[in-house]
């Protein structure tokens, strides 16, 4: 789903941008309230987590992949603004470190899958939780609802940025000059490995996450569901000391995600060219050579560290598919963590406030 650049235009792309800025302004703003809560470092697991999942590729039929994404796990447990700031933040470096999406693209990629992702999901989910309890079945279904509805209207967007460019941008031939699919093409290519393979895995994600919670933790979800009941009695079993505690059945996880990465590597290919115009169907989209604006533009960031997720031999695959998981997810979370972390102590300071520990709601919708 992560748009390279030279598919879009220079003007789709401004929009992109310019739809995202107000968007991270009002979401730093609501962030400032989870600085003060214990919830600092969850909120970097989750972008951790998040550039972790958009790694594992799932082979898809006509030789493409999809993956989920984990915005609307976020924005479950912190809040949708939270989601908006942690999955921008993945998506950033991903396109810095290892030039999955493009720069010139990030605006239009943070709108599908760190706004359009994370407020869908969330709206399906409060819709289908209803007043239900914090441990009841019925929001960990309304969970895994969620996580479905968001992916899908996160690849629709994209399919539909795809899809618009052949008719608006145009050689004086009447060539395309970026994408040169039409929605009649995009949207189906987007829509259908959305509704069937990364739809359900991002709904086994959220959901999971969401059932673990509310077993081990349920008062973890409180601050982001006021007045909501934990359970039918609103009677709880008390804590009782675990071994197996959150945080580090959240550290095994990632271990083994971390691990499993190479995974991502048995399903190459990317929809319309992603991994490069060369892959162009051309004969599909009725031309006969790369569009010119694509060419151009394709490539516009060259600065990366493992671009690809790989060496720039092309050796040895699986090691740089591990070390980029490593680099990236310690990255995202200690900027996370330390942006978070920042905010948190200019706000206590000019508030007056010095309470670090009180369970604030983070992010919460308006």
């Amino acid at each position: 789903m992560h748009i390279p650049d030279g598919y879009l235009s220079p003007q789709t792309c401004a929009v992109g941008y310019a739809v995202a800025a107000p968007v991270w302004y009002l979401a730093s703003q609501r962030v400032t309230k989870v600085v003060k809560t214990r919830n600092v470092p969850l909120l970097a697991v989750f972008a951790a987590l998040s550039f972790l999942v958009m790694m594992f590729n799932i082979p898809i039929p006509d030789g493409t992949t999809a993956h989920a994404v984990g915005g609307v796990v976020v924005a479950i447990v912190l809040g949708p603004w939270a989601a908006v700031i942690a999955v921008s933040v993945a998506l950033l470096f991903q396109a810095l470190l290892f030039g999955d999406g493009g720069v010139l693209a990030y605006g239009a990629n943070v709108v599908n899958m760190a706004i359009l992702l994370p407020f869908v999901g969330y709206a399906v989910y409060r819709l289908v939780a209803g007043r239900s309890p914090l441990d009841s079945t019925r929001r960990v279904v309304a969970a895994a609802a969620g996580g479905y509805a968001g992916i899908n209207a996160a690849a629709l967007a994209a399919a539909v940025e795809f899809g618009i460019q052949p008719d608006l941008f145009r050689t004086s031939s009447g060539a395309p000059l970026y994408s040169p699919y039409h929605l009649s093409q995009t949207i189906p290519a987007m829509a259908l490995p959305h509704l069937t393979f990364a739809g359900a895995a991002e709904a086994i994600l959220t959901g999971g996450v969401l059932a673990y919670l509310a077993r081990a933790d349920v008062r973890r979800l409180v601050p982001s569901h006021p007045g909501v009941p934990l359970s039918a009695g609103d009677a709880p079993s008390p804590r009782r000391h675990r071994v197996l505690t959150p945080g580090r059945v959240t550290a095994a996880f990632l271990a083994l995600a971390v691990v499993l990465t190479p995974l991502g590597l048995l399903a190459p290919g990317g929809a319309f060219g992603e991994d490069s115009p060369a892959d162009l169907d051309l004969g599909r989209a009725g031309i006969d050579a790369v569009p010119a604006g694509l060419e151009k533009y394709n490539g516009f960031w060259s600065h990366t560290l493992l671009g690809g997720y790989g060496f720039s031999d092309g050796q040895h695959a699986t090691l740089a598919y591990l070390l980029s998981a490593v680099v990236g997810i310690a990255v995202v979370a200690l900027l996370v963590f330390a942006v978070a972390s920042a905010v948190g102590t200019v706000s206590r300071r000019r508030g007056g406030s010095g309470d670090a520990t009180a369970d604030v709601p983070v992010g919460t919708s308006a």
